[in-house]
């Protein structure tokens, strides 16, 4: 296990996105407690704001698989800029991340930074903070 396994799901899950708008494709891949893959692409809407984040899609496949626990998290997309995940899909990895998992921050050629989620999301709210 690791970031290599993680790699070629993250690459043809940026392949698959639906990115006819912003032409910015990006894969994200969720390893579960359970050891599993889960990748997810975005997917936009020509009503922008009812689009998906790559993460959100990641996400919503392995909640649908009935796991709960995020333990590693790889993002990717090209560019200059080193892509990380959106304010909003920072907040929906910390529903199911510890801040100590590591993410990932990718391009196609692979990692070029790992992080954090606590770095990525410093003081965060989450579900301790109801008990849960």
């Amino acid at each position: 296990m690791g970031v290599s396994d993680m790699l070629p799901l993250a690459n043809a899950m940026m392949a698959r996105a639906y990115a006819p708008y912003s032409k910015f494709h990006v894969g994200a891949v969720v390893r579960g407690s359970n050891g599993k893959l889960y990748g997810g692409c975005n997917v936009e809407n020509a009503a922008y704001p009812i689009g998906n984040c790559a993460e959100a899609s990641a996400i919503s496949a392995m909640v649908a698989d009935g796991e709960t626990r995020i333990v590693e998290v790889l993002v990717m997309g090209e560019g200059e800029e080193l892509i990380s995940p959106c304010g909003g899909c920072r907040q929906r990895l910390r529903e199911f991340a510890a801040d100590d998992v590591p993410v990932h921050l990718c391009d196609p050629n692979g990692v070029r930074r790992t992080v954090t989620l606590g770095e990525l999301l410093p003081l965060s709210f989450g579900p301790s903070h109801l008990g849960k």
